[in-house]
């Protein structure tokens, strides 16, 4: 039985569709945790206000790693609020709501993020990348733990 030669381009081409997701995600995402540390009110304020600086702000971060990483595939990363919402997709809140309500939907934007990071990752593996794939372990080991943190607060 023969197999099957992949092909580069294609592979590159589905990795950086699949990069500039979750790039489109994470932009979302940190604006999303930015209204929430800019509008959460109550009890537990002065722990949500800091965390969610500490998460939009290793956003940024992530964010121009993720862009780089798809520069560095020879291709471009997509750019541009409209462009970035429409890929993203991610359902957006208005403030004010409830700390809870804030935590909730930001738990929700996580677990979308970690889902297309996995699929970007299993897209990597295909394409033979290591460091995207290992750029995708980290993006969803990070998002895991965040999840964590949000739903222990909802315990509270």
């Amino acid at each position: 039985m023969a197999t099957k030669k992949r092909d580069r381009a294609t592979d590159t081409t589905r990795l950086t569709q699949s990069l500039n997701q979750v790039l489109a995600d994470s932009y979302a995402l940190l604006s999303l945790t930015h209204l929430a540390h800019w509008n959460v009110e109550g009890p537990g304020f002065f722990a949500l206000h800091t965390a969610f600086q500490t998460q939009y702000e290793e956003l940024f971060v992530a964010i121009d790693e993720i862009a780089e990483r798809i520069r560095a595939l020879d291709t471009y990363a997509i750019g541009g609020l409209g462009t970035l919402a429409h890929a993203a997709k991610m359902k957006e809140f208005a403030s004010p709501l409830a700390q809870d309500g804030y935590v909730k939907a930001l738990i929700a934007a996580n677990e979308k993020l970690v889902g297309d990071a996995a699929r970007a990752r299993d897209v990597a593996a295909l394409a033979d990348d290591a460091e995207s794939q290992d750029l995708m372990i980290g993006r969803i080991t990070l998002h895991q733990k965040t999840i964590w943190m949000l739903k222990s607060f909802l315990k509270g």
